[in-house]
């Protein structure tokens, strides 16, 4: 089955350090658990219209929360940080999404 890449791609995460890293051609996107690097790299290929150099995936364990007796968790998630070819356009965070 063919995904979107709008399915794998979620949300652009802009935090202090991928702003960072966003000078050295590195942006974090949250993704699909279930997609892998070959799926990522498509996907920000086709949104963006970029060259992708590498695709580096992490899992966040989602925090434990308590309220009052209650404990709970939050949900878990995958983060990757796609790393651009050398001399290839930054990618404005907003345009494709």
């Amino acid at each position: 089955m063919i995904r979107d890449a709008r399915d794998i791609i979620k949300k652009p995460l802009v935090t202090e350090k991928s702003t960072s890293l966003m000078e050295l051609g590195k942006y974090s996107f949250e993704v699909d658990t279930k997609a892998n690097k070959v799926e990522i790299k498509k996907a920000v290929e086709e949104l963006f219209k970029v060259k992708v150099k590498t695709v580096n995936t992490i899992r966040v364990t989602g925090k434990m929360k308590r309220m009052g007796a209650f404990v709970g968790r939050r949900p878990s998630w995958k983060k990757a940080i796609v790393t651009l070819e050398e001399g290839s356009k930054p990618i404005e965070i907003f345009e494709g999404l």
